[in-house]
């Protein structure tokens, strides 16, 4: 990583479906664009265990998953945890809790929320969970795309925290 890397670290309360969809399609995404951005997933009661449909729809998809592991949010609060750019809850219930304080490179990271449904709540059985999941990551991909391809570097606070609410509405 560069002084110039933007990180990004993606909440969901168990970090084993949506935030590793989110935290591998952003990696995805700013490998093929040449984007100095990394991403990261956490979660704030971790399973210990990424959902293997999770994984299945990023392999099926060409996506990289090596590295990919469920992990508490407490590791990005170390004194030599990566300095924060953006933090992305991608649940409900990691939205409404309580988040530690998180330091960026020039203070508090940007937060914002992209809700999605949990693909492991689908209806349809075992078929249905499996597209429920190819389409949160997705929608997911839609937003991380979206996302290296903004200005990071050179946006402010206040112009970043806008832009990322469009790319929410989008």
């Amino acid at each position: 990583m560069t002084s110039t890397t933007r990180n990004v670290l993606i909440l969901c309360t168990h970090n084993s479906a949506r935030s590793v969809l989110g935290e591998a399609m952003l990696n995805h995404w700013a490998r093929r664009l040449g984007k100095d951005v990394r991403g990261f997933s956490a979660g704030s009661a971790p399973s210990g265990r990424i959902n293997p449909l999770a994984l299945e729809a990023l392999q099926a998809a060409g996506v990289d998953t090596t590295g990919c592991r469920s992990k508490h949010w407490d590791e990005f609060t170390t004194p030599d945890a990566p300095p924060l750019s953006l933090v992305i809850t991608v649940c409900d219930s990691a939205a409404a809790e309580q988040c530690p304080v998180f330091f960026g490179g020039t203070g508090q990271p940007v937060k914002v929320h992209w809700g999605y449904p949990d693909p492991s709540d689908a209806e349809g059985g075992e078929e249905g969970r499996r597209r429920a999941f190819e389409l949160t990551r997705q929608a997911i991909a839609y937003r991380m795309l979206q996302l290296v391809q903004l200005p990071l570097v050179t946006m402010r606070h206040a112009e970043l925290q806008q832009a990322l609410r469009s790319i929410a509405r989008s």
